[in-house]
């Protein structure tokens, strides 16, 4: 499928190396504690495993790396999306994580690390979906609906680039979380939701058949760590980031989270 491709652009010349002692270069921050904030409403990146009621996903795993390479403590908690960017912003946490697309607004407020991860927005619809195939044919389809978190990339996406410009348009659906975008999806309250290509993959490998990916990327997006402007964080976040980048870590984070786990099962 399509937008597997463009998940892992690049990984069938995956290399799985060893990990490689790097971290003798990296920063050491003194085992010092780092409040990390997330939302555990995107899977894979992060959400609760309904089996074992433990916070899992790619940027846990990615997380918990450069802690050990940076030797820092990491104590995680939970807020909403709606919350995080200003929470960080005024210094309640040291770090935010939840897919966060890198935008000029946003570090207006806070400061981001290198990006670790591109995605691209599909649209996410029931299986038995054969109204629309793609942003334009939706777009035409009058009554149908789109369900979207406000504030957030697939929201500003459904507004300027499927519908018209107004961001008060009815046929789009807030909800607090991702997650709850997803479920009204299954239920039929709503038609389609976008999501980043990572969220998609992980929604459809645990949809047993009920959902699908239509159509090609509608943008681009590259994801951040957020920090309090001016943190200290941010050097050394950024040279834990290129080292996994370096050394294969975030291309096996991928194949783990992207290929070989399967949600649900």
């Amino acid at each position: 499928m399509p937008f597997c491709r463009t998940i892992l652009a690049g990984l069938a010349a995956l290399v799985l190396s060893p990990l490689a002692a790097l971290g003798a270069d990296l920063p050491d921050l003194g085992g010092k504690t780092v409040v990390v904030v997330t939302e555990n409403a995107y899977p894979p990146l992060q959400f609760v495993d309904p089996k074992s009621g433990k916070q899992i996903g790619w940027e846990y795993d990615a997380m918990n790396e450069i802690a050990k390479r940076l030797n820092f403590k990491v104590e995680y908690q939970n807020t909403s999306w709606d919350a995080m960017i200003q929470a960080v912003s005024d210094d309640q946490y040291n770090i935010g994580m939840t897919g966060i697309t890198i935008k000029d607004d946003r570090k207006q407020k806070v400061d981001f690390s290198d990006p670790y991860m591109r995605s691209q927005q599909f649209m996410l619809v029931r299986a038995d979906e054969g109204r629309f195939t793609d942003a334009k044919s939706f777009g035409e389809v009058k009554d149908g609906l789109v369900g979207a978190q406000p504030g957030t990339s697939p929201f500003y996406t459904a507004v300027y680039e499927i519908l018209d410009g107004n961001e008060q348009n009815p046929r789009i659906k807030l909800f607090e979380t991702f997650g709850a975008t997803v479920q009204a999806l299954k239920a039929g309250d709503v038609d389609v939701v976008l999501s980043d290509s990572v969220a998609a993959k992980g929604y459809v490998d645990a949809s047993n058949g009920t959902l699908k990916v239509i159509g090609g990327p509608l943008g681009t997006e590259d994801f951040g760590f957020i920090f309090p402007k001016g943190s200290d964080l941010v050097a050394p976040i950024n040279a834990a980031i290129a080292e996994l980048k370096a050394d294969g870590t975030l291309d096996a984070l991928n194949k783990k989270w992207f290929i070989d786990y399967k949600m649900g099962e």
